[in-house]
């Protein structure tokens, strides 16, 4: 049922469902009055993001940060968007420009009025501009999928550290030599905006340890 999935996606998302917390199907099923099947599938969708642990008989529960699954989508997202940045400054054109120009008006909008909820759903919406233009839409839902897996941490970052001024910075930088058709400074500011969070996730695993899953797990 996609409004259980949308809403507890959601929830999980925004961290108002935090790392470790339980979750039943019992009571998600009185909540959407529906019987436990839609909550189920929902449940396994959710899980099969990362984003939730299902074990037999026992709590349903919000899946903890895994450093190994961290560094396996940093790595992917690195090899994926390294050449969707090379393909989208060899086919920038004056549609794709005018396209890269809104989205960052946009998230500039959205760093006046504050609206860090608002702002996430604009970061995706870069990514998947530069996708198009690079003629390779395919490649987002391997970015989109990777992406889930730190999205909750990046929120963290966005919440606590204010740094939506700086991520809108390495997006006009990236889309400035994407239009300048420069492939190699398109995927040198590329890489450097993966690696802000690199920061963010040391502090919060000092800090929240019990927001990560134990090392050999």
């Amino acid at each position: 049922m996609d409004d259980i999935y949308n809403y507890l996606h959601g929830e999980i998302l925004s961290l108002r469902l935090r790392p470790g917390d339980k979750i039943s199907e019992a009571d998600m099923a009185a909540r959407f009055g529906v019987s436990r099947q839609p909550v189920r599938d929902a449940f396994n969708r959710l899980a099969n993001l990362d984003l939730l642990v299902i074990r037999p008989q026992r709590a349903t529960e919000v899946r903890r940060f895994s450093m190994r699954e961290i560094e396996k989508a940093r790595f992917v997202r690195a090899a994926i968007e390294g050449e969707v940045l090379r393909h989208a400054a060899r086919y920038c054109d004056a549609d794709g420009a005018a396209r890269l120009d809104a989205a960052i008006a946009a998230q500039e909008k959205a760093i006046v009025d504050r609206n860090v909820d608002g702002f996430g759903a604009l970061d995706y919406a870069f990514h998947e501009t530069l996708c198009h233009i690079a003629k390779a839409e395919f490649a987002f839902d391997v970015i989109l999928a990777e992406k889930a897996k730190v999205d909750r941490l990046c929120m963290l970052g966005l919440s606590k550290e204010d740094r939506m001024p700086e991520l809108v910075q390495d997006h006009r930088a990236i889309a400035e030599a994407v239009k300048a058709n420069d492939p190699v400074r398109a995927v040198e500011i590329g890489m450097l905006h993966l690696s802000r969070l690199d920061k963010t996730i040391e502090r919060i695993s000092v800090t929240n340890a019990n927001y990560f899953e134990p090392p050999d797990s």
